[in-house]
């Protein structure tokens, strides 16, 4: 399995400033001053020495993550406004012609989540085919609602792409063979309105994308006492959106903290642990500051063999 990263901010789109811009650019250049750069190498190889606030931006979109199977096989989880990139890409390909087919699944239907689907350009060429996979009854409800006057100029129903829904609740208690080697499974979490994880299996691989809950120390342990969908994943894409602080005066908000994140990822022997969900109000630099807190907090618990990564738009894991 090939996990590529479109989107990764939580609740609200959060572009780069023009200060933010500026800053960065006025950090490296101070950086640069005394490098004496004189190449081509020496500007790749500056570059890759700076630390990651200033290397790169962990990007502004909201949710979207493809699962691309062994077969080749694209699968959408959510429809954050990531999903638009998404869409460019399909149309370099069959969706052009009106010759694609197009998995696209729901973890819930807040607005993070679906926002980027009326900017999707594939849903707008005749004979491209989309499957929407969903453990909600009124998917298909959800996504023509906001698609609708005032909030936006054309219908969803009004479309010219061919629209199939597949409802899945059934696979909390029985997986999926979306496959032949290709097994999913969903659980729910505690989030507003609801949510779901999925789980893809696939050749003794486990990846699991769990993004808007909100994971205590009560909920891990009443987990642990059962069958844990979590355990023994190789990636884990899990929503971290605040700090322990935070996350104590947001109780209910339905989101977790990055301490907590990785509690959960020791507890459950998680390989890797990919911190996502970012609050739209932290920059980069709080970002960077956090992961690295996380990584105290990591080992300060000891034991821990999990390697905890913070999420980061174009990042790609090959399982």
């Amino acid at each position: 399995m090939q996990i590529k990263l479109w989107g990764v901010r939580g609740s609200l789109p959060s572009p780069l400033t023009n200060e933010e811009y500026s800053s960065k650019l006025q950090r490296i250049l101070k950086l640069a001053i005394d490098k004496e750069i004189k190449t081509h190498e020496e500007i790749d190889s500056f570059l890759n020495s700076l630390p990651n606030e200033l290397k790169y931006t962990f990007g502004g979109d909201t949710t979207c993550v493809t699962v691309r199977s062994s077969s080749g096989r694209l699968y959408i989880l959510d429809c954050g406004t990531g999903v638009r990139r998404v869409g460019n890409m399909l149309m370099e390909g069959a969706c052009a012609q009106g010759k694609g087919e197009i998995n696209i699944m729901f973890t819930h239907n807040h607005w993070d989540h679906i926002q980027g689907l009326p900017f999707f350009r594939p849903i707008y060429v005749q004979g491209n085919i989309l499957n929407f996979y969903s453990p909600y009854k009124n998917q298909k409800e959800c996504l023509e609602k906001q698609m609708t006057s005032p909030f936006f100029p054309a219908t969803f129903e009004g479309t010219p792409s061919i629209k199939n829904y597949f409802l899945i609740d059934h696979a909390v208690h029985e997986p999926i063979m979306l496959e032949e080697d290709l097994k999913l499974s969903i659980y729910p979490l505690k989030h507003p309105q609801g949510c779901y994880a999925y789980k893809f299996e696939q050749k003794g691989k486990i990846f699991i994308f769990a993004t808007d809950t909100e994971f205590t120390g009560e909920i891990i342990e009443r987990m642990d006492n059962k069958t844990n969908f979590f355990k023994n994943a190789d990636l884990l894409i899990l929503d971290s959106q605040y700090t322990l602080n935070e996350a104590f005066l947001k109780v209910d908000w339905g989101h977790t903290s990055y301490t907590m994140a990785v509690n959960c990822a020791a507890n459950w022997n998680v390989k890797k642990l990919v911190m996502t969900h970012h609050e739209p109000a932290y920059s980069d630099d709080l970002l960077q500051e956090n992961y690295l807190l996380a990584l105290e907090h990591a080992q300060n618990l000891g034991g821990v063999d999990t390697e905890i990564i913070l999420a980061v738009e174009g990042m790609v894991f090959e399982l």
